[in-house]
């Protein structure tokens, strides 16, 4: 996906009065082990301890529901900002076949989930998300909980961004009982194999609990070998 607009393109120094905004990518289903909801509640209390704002996908199932809604109950309805695209609130909870406009907030309770922002497709939703990230303060980033394709593919369209530097943020795989070991490892096997450069493989940092998560965006390292592009201009 080509860099959305401007707002992506330059790496400015981050203001330490801006308050931090994590974008979290995870699954709509509660998965078949419990652990991955209980990971969503521990991120979302480490996020409240750590005056954090949530942006994600806006669903109100799931992983995603369940991190939303708990750390909207510590940290009230502003802490969390859900960006959804219309054709995906037919999957939310209070949704009804009315064969006319849906009213968003009819499905979504605010007090319970957070701001929500309904987009007309899935490009906008991620431009606005990722533009969040960039213009917060210190110890913003990217995680990656648990999930299945659209997570892969946002998490993975991120460590892009970051190589090609439309932005310098952390990206952080929370990897909860192993989940993401097989994409760990891939990275290695493409380093050794000569397609993702040994000065590139941290792009993508792995935490396994959710202290780890911040710490490791707070202490995130610029990769050395991230291209040094200027995106938007001639």
């Amino acid at each position: 996906m080509a860099p959305a607009t401007d707002d992506s393109r330059t790496l400015t120094p981050v203001q330490s009065h801006k308050t931090p905004v994590v974008c979290v990518f995870c699954g709509a289903s509660n998965g078949n082990d419990p652990i991955h909801l209980d990971a969503a509640r521990s991120l979302a209390r480490e996020f409240h301890r750590n005056g954090v704002k949530l942006v994600y996908g806006g669903g109100t199932v799931g992983v995603m529901g369940e991190l939303a809604q708990t750390l909207v109950s510590l940290s009230g309805p502003d802490a969390v900002h859900g960006i959804i695209p219309r054709a995906l609130l037919r999957y939310e909870r209070n949704y009804v076949e009315t064969g006319g406009e849906v009213d968003p907030q009819s499905l979504i309770d605010e007090n319970v989930y957070g701001r929500m922002t309904v987009v007309e497709d899935m490009h906008h939703r991620k431009h606005l998300m990722a533009k969040e990230v960039i213009e917060g303060g210190a110890g913003s980033g990217f995680v990656a909980l648990t999930g299945g394709y659209g997570t892969l593919e946002e998490l993975m369209e991120n460590v892009t961004w970051n190589q090609l530097g439309i932005h310098a943020r952390p990206v952080v795989v929370y990897n909860v009982a192993g989940f993401w070991d097989g994409l760990l490892q891939w990275v290695k096997t493409a380093v050794e194999a000569g397609f993702v450069q040994p000065s590139n493989a941290g792009i993508m940092a792995e935490a396994t609990t959710s202290e780890e998560v911040m710490k490791t965006l707070t202490d995130y390292k610029i990769a050395e070998g991230r291209f040094k592009l200027r995106w938007g201009e001639k």
